[in-house]
This record gives C-alpha cells, sequence and structure tokens, in this order.
C-alpha cells in the first residue's frame, strides 16, 4: 500500500486550555496513482489532514506512513498546492517555478524543468510574466507546475480551485485530469464541491463533522470522461449528500 493512515486523531487547545477534537480515529488506505477527493463540510477536517500528510502539522494520535516510512516532517515526496497560489511577486512565473528546484541542480536543469511543466499546464507563453500579470487561474497552474516540478510521488491538493470562477474551474479540471494521467502521479484532492470530486476522482472520501471522521468512502465507477455520464453522476451526487445533509444539519444546529 502507498499511504497509510492508521488511528489518526488530532487536538488542539485554545488559550484557556479547553481542548477539542478536530479529527478522530481516522483509517485510510491509498493506493499508488489513485486520484482520491476528500469532501466534507467546513470544519471537518480536510486540510488538518492534509496538513498533517504533508508533515506541516503533527498528529495528537496514530500513524502516516509512505511506502512504509513514517512521516515526521515535510519531505520531497509530497507536494502541496494551496488554496491560494502564493507565488513570489518579485519573480518571473518561470523564477517561480525555477525557485525550489535551484538547490538540487544546476541553473540550466532547473530552468529546463520549470519550462516543461509549464508548457504541461499550457503556460509556456508566459515565462516570463509576473504574477500580477496573469488571472488567478493562471497563477494556480504556475503552482501546480512548481509542485509538480519537484516531482513528488503524492500531490496534496488543498481546495486548489476554490476562489475561482465556474468556467476556469471547468477548464482547470481538463488540465488537472491530463496531468495525473501522463504523470501517473498519486492525488489526495480536497474540496467542498460533489460535482467536482465525482469528476475527478477515483475514489470520494466523505468526511463528518466535529470531530472530524470518515463516513464513507465510495469508488468511482463511472468511466471517463464523466461528463458523458451525467445520469450516473446524478445518482451518485444524490447518495453523496444523503451522508452530508445530515453532517450540515448538525452544524447548523451547533450553530443556532
Amino acid at each position: 500500500m502507498f499511504l497509510t493512515i492508521q488511528q489518526l486523531n488530532k487536538q488542539f487547545s485554545d488559550q484557556n486550555g479547553q481542548v477539542s477534537t478536530i479529527l478522530k480515529d481516522i483509517n485510510l488506505s491509498v493506493n499508488e496513482g489513485e486520484f482520491i477527493s476528500i469532501l466534507g463540510p467546513s470544519g471537518c477536517g480536510k486540510s488538518t489532514l492534509l496538513s498533517i500528510i504533508a508533515g506541516l502539522t503533527s498528529a495528537t494520535e496514530g500513524k502516516i506512513k509512505v511506502e512504509g516510512t513514517p512521516i515526521s516532517s515535510p519531505g520531497k515526496d509530497r507536494g502541496m498546492v494551496f488554496q491560494e497560489p502564493a507565488l513570489f511577486p518579485w519573480l518571473s512565473v518561470k523564477e517561480n517555478v525555477m525557485f525550489p528546484l535551484k538547490s538540487d541542480g544546476s541553473k540550466i536543469d532547473a530552468e529546463e524543468k520549470a519550462t516543461n511543466y509549464l508548457k504541461m499546464v499550457q503556460l509556456s507563453n508566459y515565462l516570463d510574466h509576473y504574477p500580477h500579470e496573469i488571472s488567478g487561474g493562471m497563477q494556480q497552474r504556475v503552482a501546480i507546475a512548481r509542485a509538480l516540478a519537484m516531482d513528488p510521488r503524492l500531490l496534496l491538493m488543498d481546495e486548489p480551485f476554490g476562489a475561482l470562477d465556474e468556467q476556469t474551474r471547468t477548464r482547470l479540471h481538463t488540465q488537472l485530469e491530463n496531468i495525473w494521467r501522463d504523470t501517473k502521479k498519486t492525488i489526495l484532492f480536497v474540496t467542498h464541491s460533489i460535482t467536482e470530486s465525482i469528476k475527478l476522482s477515483d475514489r470520494i472520501i466523505v468526511m463528518g463533522t466535529r470531530p472530524g471522521t470518515i463516513l464513507a468512502d465510495i469508488k468511482v465507477t463511472i468511466s471517463r470522461p464523466r461528463e458523458d455520464h451525467k445520469e450516473k453522476m446524478f445518482e451518485l451526487e444524490e447518495e453523496i449528500m444523503t451522508y452530508l445533509k445530515k453532517e450540515i444539519d448538525k452544524v447548523i444546529a451547533e450553530e443556532n
């Protein structure tokens, strides 16, 4: 098994010493090359789980292993794409992708690799542009190219398209699916969108909230491209919504 998560728990303490459980009894196994979406309401710990897998946050209890090796810190085997592109405004598009590569080889090698991945995300005509000169969707593609250029075994994506308009999201869905098919990366993709998760994923992990737990692990058997099977997509949306409705109602009740 490529990635295994066993009995993972995460707790936080506030300034008054009050302990909150964010994630409880998370168990998950991921095969190499799978595209898995993590879906759930706000506050269920999706981003926290991704951060723990990335090694940016430590778990309170439990084990996470990549090919049998425990995760205790960030590593080059895991690449992260955040909700915001987080590009350096004073560097060009190509220089942003080159930045994490410079310590691993020559500038020529870094430049060649950056150019290749920017071509993969269809930005080869914007190499010398600066972040403020390109759209939000293009900036996010630069962030994806930067993560891919590190050649991680596992690509972690935390709602990377959440702030984009629907038309741009749809276009990036197609590009991401093509990249996944071409690179054979293992991808964990956090999203709020049921449709997005069905369109992209091999499996969908549905999470409940407060504390965050796994409610369902759903295998998507609809053949690709998914848009050709809208009726089956709708049926799966209805199935997933039966899990989420209870959780959303619970959150609303707690806030009233």
